[in-house]
């Protein structure tokens, strides 16, 4: 993909041959104003200046698309995306992980935008009243992604090894030992290289006795 989603199945904004163009009933109204779709594209390029542009013509089709969906799959389209949203709000909230004053505001501006339940879409709109809040999330994912991957991995390492002390000592056990991982990694890769280079085969990094 060319650049990260929350999901593994990107939403098609970006792809307009993948979008319905003229099908009766894949296109449902939408009374939203030019205004609105450049405030919204505003806050979208606030939080990540290199997204997709978001304009009348593509937040229409991609209205349509996700209308044309059954039932089920267009939930499971919104739900998935959603989660990744609640993710990102138990970050902000953990004690244990300390986002810079950046993330911490880009966060803050996506929270409040999605809280407000008249925003581009209302809410209460059947099932697209969640598309901009989707779309927002897909477009802006790559503002969040690496830190987020870093802190599901630090939930993990949390939740099995156990770390002691309190939250900065237990993040500070998690940065110390993927380093030393990292490193053995890399120590690894240079004996391989210089193996190859030899004409030898590399040596297994694991031995089973």
């Amino acid at each position: 993909m060319p650049h990260p989603t929350p999901t593994s199945e990107p939403l098609p904004f970006e792809r307009d041959s993948a979008l319905p163009r003229n099908r009766v009933g894949y296109e449902p109204a939408m009374a939203i104003t030019p205004a609105a779709i450049a405030a919204f594209d505003a806050l979208v390029h606030e939080l990540h200046p290199d997204a997709a542009r978001v304009d009348a013509a593509r937040l229409q089709r991609l209205a349509g698309w996700l209308a044309a969906l059954p039932a089920s799959e267009a939930r499971r389209v919104v739900d998935e995306r959603m989660q990744s949203l609640l993710d990102l709000r138990a970050m902000a909230a953990d004690p244990a992980w300390d986002s810079d004053a950046a993330m911490q505001a880009r966060l803050a501006k996506l929270f409040a935008y999605v809280d407000n339940d008249q925003d581009l879409i209302p809410d209460k709109v059947p099932l697209l009243g969640l598309l901009d809040d989707v779309l927002l999330i897909e477009l802006t994912w790559p503002a969040f992604a690496a830190e987020a991957e870093d802190y599901r991995d630090f939930c993990v390492y949390r939740r099995i090894e156990h770390p002691s002390g309190d939250d900065a000592e237990q993040r500070a056990a998690w940065v110390r030992d993927r380093i030393a991982e990292l490193s053995l990694l890399q120590h690894n890769a240079r004996v391989n290289d210089s193996h190859y280079a030899n004409g030898r085969s590399p040596e297994p990094v694991f031995r089973i006795a």
